[in-house]
C-alpha cells in the first residue's frame, strides 16, 4: 500500500498493526470512535496491515500513524457489489437483508431463490474487507456426534451445519466482542451474535467474587464477560471441541483464576457447586412442530432446572432460557420455573423478562431473571 508521512499531504489517515491484532485493534478503534468503515482494510507489508481511521488513536496501540496515497473505498451496500456482477434488480429481490461477521469470517443465511451463490459470497468479501470467509449458516445440527448420543440427547454437541461459499478454508478466528476474545471456528461450534446484548448484561449483573454456575458454557459465551467483571465461573460443557475453546479463551482473556472448567454434564457436577447465580443459556434442539405448527423442542432447558436449583443457594439468581412461541409468553417460561420451584420446596421471586432476540418464525429465545429462595 502506498504511503507518506503525515506531513507532507492530505490524504486519509491509516494505522499500521501486526495482522495477527488486526481483529482486536479494530474492535479497540470502534471502541474509541476512530475507525473509518468507509474505507478498506489495506495490506501493508507481508506482516502488517494499515487500518483505516479518521484521526490518530489514543487509547489503541499501533506500529505507527500513516496518510493512504491510493484508499479504497468501500461500496456502499450488498446491493452495489452486485449488481457489479450483474445482478438485476429481480435478482437483487433474492440478496439477503443480513449477514454476521464474526472475527474473519462472514455467516450468512443463503435464500433459497439466491441466484449465484459464489456471486453472494464474492460481493460479502468485497463489501467487508477485513473478512478472509463466507459460510452458508445453515442452522443447527441435532445429530449428536457421539456414538451411542441420539438426536435429542443431553449430549448434543449444537453442531453448525455450515458451506464454504467464498475464500479461505482456514475459518478458525478470532471474534472481539466488548473487550472480550472469543477464539473459534463457526464450522465446528456455535457463536450468535443475537446474543450480544445479553453476554453484555452478564457482565454488568454480576458482582466480584460472586460465585456463578454456568451450566452450558460453551466456548465461554457468558463465562468469560462475567468472569471478566470479577465473578468466579464454575463452568460445564459436553463438547469436546467448544471446551477446548474455553480453555483457550480463560487464557487468552486472563481469567484462568476466575473459571473452573469441567469436560461434563452439568447435571453430574450440580450437587458439588454452591453457586450465587446459575446461567442456563441453552434451550434444546429442535424435533419438529408442535399442534399449532411452532417448533417444538427435545431435552430443554426445563428439563435441567431440578440441577440448576440443587446448584443455587437460597437468594440466588437463575437465568432460565427458552425458545417459545409466541401465544405462550410469558406464561410457559414462568410457569416451568414456578412448578421446577415448587416441586423443590422452594420460593420463586420474578425479576425480568426479556426478548434476547427471534428465534424462528413465531418463536421467541427469552430469558428469565429469577431470585429462588
Amino acid at each position: 500500500m502506498a504511503s507518506t508521512t503525515l506531513e507532507s499531504r492530505d490524504d486519509p489517515l491509516a494505522v499500521v498493526v501486526e495482522k495477527p491484532r488486526s481483529e482486536t485493534a479494530i474492535e479497540s478503534l470502534r471502541a474509541e470512535g476512530v475507525y473509518d468503515d468507509d474505507r478498506r482494510v489495506r495490506e501493508y507489508g507481508s506482516e502488517t496491515v494499515a487500518l483505516p481511521v479518521l484521526e490518530p488513536p489514543s487509547e489503541t496501540a499501533v506500529l505507527e500513524v500513516v496518510r493512504q496515497i491510493d484508499p479504497a473505498y468501500r461500496t456502499r451496500d450488498l446491493a452495489d457489489h452486485l449488481r457489479e456482477r450483474g445482478w438485476s434488480d429481480d435478482d437483487l429481490e433474492a440478496a439477503p437483508g443480513s449477514w454476521a461477521v464474526i472475527g474473519s469470517v462472514i455467516l450468512v443465511r443463503v435464500p433459497d431463490d439466491c441466484p449465484d451463490e459464489t456471486d453472494l459470497g464474492e460481493a460479502l468479501l468485497d463489501l467487508h474487507g477485513e473478512a478472509d470467509s463466507v459460510l452458508a449458516d445453515e442452522g443447527i445440527s441435532n445429530e449428536s456426534e457421539s456414538e451411542g448420543e441420539g438426536e435429542g440427547d443431553a449430549g448434543t454437541y449444537r453442531q453448525p451445519r455450515t458451506r464454504l461459499l467464498a475464500g479461505s478454508s482456514d475459518t478458525e478466528t478470532v471474534h472481539v466482542e466488548d473487550g472480550t476474545r472469543y477464539a473459534l471456528d463457526p464450522t465446528r461450534v456455535m457463536f450468535s451474535p443475537g446474543n450480544q446484548a445479553e453476554r453484555r448484561r452478564m457482565a454488568d449483573v454480576v458482582g466480584p467474587d460472586e460465585r456463578v454456575f454456568d451450566m452450558f458454557a460453551g466456548i465461554g459465551y457468558f463465562t468469560l464477560p462475567m468472569a471478566r467483571a470479577g465473578a468466579r465461573v464454575t463452568a460445564t460443557e459436553l463438547n469436546p471441541t467448544a471446551f477446548r475453546y474455553l480453555l483457550e479463551n480463560a487464557m487468552a482473556n486472563d481469567v484462568s483464576s476466575r473459571v473452573d472448567a469441567y469436560h461434563s454434564d452439568c447435571r453430574d457436577l450440580a450437587g458439588d457447586v454452591r453457586a450465587d447465580r446459575v446461567v442456563m443459556g441453552y434451550y434444546g434442539v429442535g424435533g419438529g412442530e408442535d399442534e399449532a405448527g411452532h417448533g417444538s423442542r427435545v431435552e430443554e432447558a426445563v428439563s435441567f432446572l431440578p440441577a440448576a436449583l440443587e446448584a443455587l443457594e437460597p437468594g440466588g439468581v437463575v437465568h432460565y432460557h427458552e425458545a417459545t412461541p409466541e401465544p405462550e409468553l410469558w406464561a410457559r417460561p414462568i410457569g416451568r420455573l414456578e412448578a421446577a420451584v415448587e416441586e423443590a420446596g422452594r420460593d420463586l421471586e420474578v425479576l425480568e423478562k426479556r426478548r434476547v432476540k427471534s428465534h424462528s418464525a413465531g418463536v421467541e429465545h427469552v430469558v428469565v431473571d429469577a431470585r429462588v429462595e
